[in-house]
């Protein structure tokens, strides 16, 4: 067929709407009517042509059948809207589309059709029509339904099946080449010391939050206190510390940004505000509209930073650009990823413009996969260098007065030193406070795996099973380096050479089979056969860990050989890094700013990712070598069954073997190492260098009796009791009524080892609250175990059930679809606990299935007996029941019931509530009745 006017192009094909167990169609004759999940198949059989559908994943997941071809408007979407946000529900693409529509239509699938034509309008009005019409064909080869749609609505031709396409459109997906590309410039001035007045702080945020806003006493007090860390600092060289918990409702981020953002204008310097969550980093970004609400002088002063792990990689996109051509169903997804990639504001793919649901109609590897999640950049050997997004984004970055990061970026940038460019003075602010420990844990922790080992030598070697592909290594990186310099080359012949001691490509498959291809293969072979001696009688889902104490001489023996030819891996690492900065040094007069740059990453990347990294595990094997000594001389070298865990090196490591497994299945395997006590390092390399910090949280503190042990807790996660000054605090309480706004009951009559109880009390509970409900769960079996349980009656009262680890959604789109209904329920574990953020009517009931102690894991074991034994459990358990409660009120109009099924919740944990909450230990059926006579009112 072929058309130049604008009518809708489009075949006679049913069209399906659902919500919770209902099913609406438009028939391929123009008839609305209900329909069965069970008779779907018979109606697509009928039609003979894909249907319309808003979100294909969730239909077919539905029905429970393999996903087919159809005509999905939420792919319609991102290619007309790229870059823009959109909950993928017939409501949420209405709202998007600026489409009224009541709320009970929000499963008419005429909506579906009203919206086909809006888009259908918006296609019209589109620039650059004639590059739209090339993406659209380019995509058609590839299967995209809607081509002829698109094509109709820009009042294009419509090509015959198989005719022949022109250059220009298979060059449309060749996006990068029309970014924009970055340019260095001058140094910045040094910048002033100037103060920050409480008076000045109050006066900021009354700025900020305006004339008309809520009258929040408490939210002045809290910037007031902040103030403290923007006083220019004491002689000295001592940070100041502030611990500052600032109860729910207060108002905190615009609390700290106030002074904040007076005192990088007075300084010309930045302020670095860390979270934990994503989700938190663009919560502020989008508080600061209010600083800033022209969008260009944002970009200016506001950046948000991520791992680059985070970012689109333009060489990976253009890689699978040209991969394309033997892969043509990967054309509809680098379409739909071209269109976002030329509306993006940054690249960011995990919480920015990107729509998460995208991931999941054209895949992980097209999406998410883009990203540089291997430390595979070339730098500046990279044809996208100067177009890069992450490239781009530093260097905002570094010239921004407020970058929003995460605890994990600023931890590492910090022990790198890279936090503190020339010498200029910064701020650091960690909201999510309560999270640093946990933070600094993983940031400061080696692992001497298969994975890792693997990782490094793919990152020196290349891609040693497929060297067409990206990441040819470090001879790549260094390809234009080396013609000048013997030196080099020979430096890095015995590097490359050196790193065959590593374990490669393939390692989990050639020991599973019993072989090995060097000492770290072999290493791995026998470490995953001894923790598997030792937990015989263990199993199940969780990773199998063992004690390195009482090993055998010959297993010793082979740590020990492994620690040499990681010897002999450092030695021309280090000598190779040495000769680059000497290149650098004697050459810099010569060298061009982009040769120089790449040089300087070079040297950094040889030194943290490469020099570092082995030193560490070569501690780490030197430790458990040197207190198996004694048994060595012993005639015995039988473990026992439960060894008692021990810590080494003068306690401040933690050392352990094991097998890490998902979902059931080996994943890993090796020697982890992690400190004691991470907050030592996060003190020593994070606060320390820097003069002023803030940690911040509404949760700081874990509640426990007494006010000095409360806050001794928080400074022994914050790392604050390792400094030489005495951190300073501020509590500014929650404003809202307890008393008369949430109800705390502690179920006694629910035994929460039997499923069955366990599940009917969630759907009564459920229902008695009409939906708005999170339910919390303290393992992922017990998740699924509760939902299988429930699901259908659910549907049968009229409630969306989603749930984690299930519904198969990407978490953050399953997020936003629950707080977008009011009347939902949301199953998940600890990831959604921290990442709701629903004030008002949508989250009104909490369910905890249990006591949150902490997993029994090995590195647990060790840390209670440092850290005090049944206080430590405790206050690790009453901090995640107060972090869970506090998203239960978020604002002054907010009521909500939070239940624990557990009997065995103990009263001391009661403290993690609010002093004025009303706490009722009762059953089941009295639970259920006074929830819904409380949430009635």
């Amino acid at each position: 067929m072929v058309t130049k006017d604008h009518q809708i192009y489009l075949p006679q094909a049913p069209v399906f709407a659902w919500h919770i167990n209902k099913l609406m169609m438009v028939t391929s004759a123009g008839e609305i009517q209900s329909c069965a999940w069970q008779d779907v198949p018979a109606h697509l059989a009928e039609a003979g042509v894909p249907p319309i559908l808003c979100y294909a994943p969730s239909f077919w997941r539905k029905l429970g059948i393999k996903p087919q071809p159809s005509y999905d408007l939420m792919e319609l979407f991102a290619f007309v809207h790229p870059a823009q946000f959109c909950l993928p529900t017939l409501m949420g693409l209405a709202e998007a589309l600026n489409f009224p529509v009541p709320k009970k239509q929000d499963f008419d699938p005429a909506l579906a059709l009203s919206l086909l034509e809006v888009l259908h309008e918006n296609l019209t009005t589109l620039s650059d029509q004639k590059k739209l019409g090339q993406l659209a064909l380019v995509m058609g080869e590839g299967g995209w339904l809607w081509t002829p749609f698109v094509l109709s609505a820009l009042g294009h031709e419509i090509p015959q099946a198989n005719s022949p396409q022109s250059k220009a459109a298979q060059g449309a997906l060749a996006v990068w080449k029309n970014l924009p590309e970055w340019q260095d410039q001058a140094p910045l001035p040094p910048p002033n010391d100037a103060s920050v007045s409480p008076i000045e702080a109050r006066e900021r945020l009354a700025n900020l939050v305006g004339k008309d806003a809520e009258n929040r006493p408490g939210q002045s007090d809290f910037a007031s206190a902040v103030a403290a860390v923007f006083e220019t600092p004491p002689p000295a060289d001592i940070p100041r510390l502030l611990l500052a918990e600032a109860g729910t409702g207060i108002g905190k981020t615009l609390g700290y940004l106030a002074p904040a953002s007076l005192w990088t204008e007075k300084n010309n310097a930045p302020v670095w505000v860390s979270t934990y969550t994503r989700n938190l980093q663009h919560q502020i970004d989008a508080e600061l509209d209010r600083l800033y609400p022209d969008p260009a002088a944002k970009r200016q002063h506001v950046v948000i930073r991520k791992g680059r792990e985070n970012y689109l990689c333009l060489l990976n996109y253009e890689e699978a650009v040209g991969f394309a051509s033997v892969r043509p169903q990967d054309l509809i997804g680098l379409g739909l990823m071209a269109r976002w990639i030329t509306h993006s504001r940054d690249g960011d793919l995990t919480g920015g413009d990107f729509p998460s649901w995208l991931s999941d109609l054209v895949g992980y590897g097209l999406t998410l996969g883009l990203s540089d999640r291997r430390g595979e950049c070339l730098y500046t050997g990279c044809g996208q260098y100067q177009r890069c997004f992450i490239e781009r984004n530093i260097r905002r970055a570094y010239r921004a007065d407020i970058v929003i990061a995460n605890h994990a970026l600023v931890m590492i940038q910090a022990a790198q030193g890279a936090l503190y460019l020339d010498g200029r003075l910064t701020r650091l602010v960690f909201d999510e406070g309560h999270h640093v420990f946990e933070a600094a844990d993983s940031a400061f922790a080696t692992f001497l795996s298969g994975q890792e080992m693997a990782e490094l030598r793919r990152w020196l070697k290349g891609r040693e099973d497929n060297p067409r592909r990206l990441a040819a290594g470090l001879k790549m990186r260094m390809a234009d380096l080396l013609d000048g310099d013997e030196t080099l080359r020979i430096g890095l012949h015995a590097l490359l050479k050196a790193a065959d001691c590593l374990a490669a490509h393939g390692w989990a498959t050639r020991i599973a089979e019993g072989r090995f291809l060097n000492i770290s293969e072999e290493f791995l072979y026998h470490t995953g056969r001894l923790v598997y001696a030792r937990t015989a009688k263990r199993g199940g889902q969780f990773n199998l860990e063992i004690a390195p104490a009482n090993l055998d001489p010959t297993f010793l023996d082979l740590c020990s050989g492994l620690k040499q030819a990681l010897f002999d891996l450092v030695t021309p690492t280090k000598n190779l890094r040495l000769s680059l900065q000497s290149y650098l040094d004697r050459q810099r007069d010569t060298l061009d700013s982009m040769t120089r740059n790449k040089i300087e990453i070079m040297c950094r990347a040889l030194l943290h990712r490469c020099e570092m990294t082995i030193l560490a595990w070569i501690s780490a094997l030197e430790r458990i070598i040197t207190a198996n000594q004694p048994a060595i001389t012993t005639e015995s070298h039988e473990a026992p069954d439960q060894p008692t865990p021990s810590a080494s090196d003068q306690g401040l490591f933690v050392e352990w073997l094991c097998v890490e497994r998902q979902a059931g299945i080996d994943s890993d395997v090796g020697l982890r190492c992690h400190w004691l006590d991470p907050a030592f390092p996060f003190a020593e390399a994070v606060i320390s260098p820097t003069t002023g910090v803030v940690i911040t949280s509404a949760t700081l503190t874990d509640g426990q009796d007494g006010d000095q042990s409360d806050w001794r807790y928080a400074e022994q996660r914050t790392g604050a009791n390792f400094l030489p000054n005495i951190a300073q605090r501020a509590r500014v309480p929650s404003p809202f009524d307890y008393q008369s706004q949430a109800r705390i009951y502690l179920v006694n009559d629910v035994n929460r080892h039997n499923i069955v109880q366990v599940s009917q009390a969630f759907r009564k509970l459920m229902v008695a609250a009409g939906g708005g409900a999170v339910g919390l769960f303290t393992a992922i079996h017990r998740l699924k175990a509760v939902y299988a349980a429930i699901h259908s009656n659910m549907a049968q009262a009229n409630l969306s059930l989603y749930a984690q680890h299930i519904d198969m959604l990407n978490l953050p789109t399953l997020i936003d679809i629950f707080k977008a209904e009011e009347n939902a329920c949301l199953l998940g574990t600890d990831a959604v606990r921290d990442g709701v953020d629903v004030p008002g009517n949508s989250l009104r009931l909490l369910i905890f299935d249990r006591v949150p102690w902490p997993r029994p894991s090995y590195l647990h074991k060790v840390r209670r007996q440092k850290f005090g034994k049944h206080l430590y459990e405790e206050s690790h358990a009453r901090l995640k029941v107060k972090q869970a409660f506090g998203r239960l009120i978020r604002q002054r109009s907010d009521h909500g019931v939070f239940v624990m099924l557990d009997p065995q919740f103990p009263t001391r944990l009661c403290d993690a509530f609010p002093e004025n909450a009303v706490i009722e230990r009762i059953g089941i059926e009295d639970a259920i009745r006074n929830t819904a006579q409380f949430l009635s009112r």
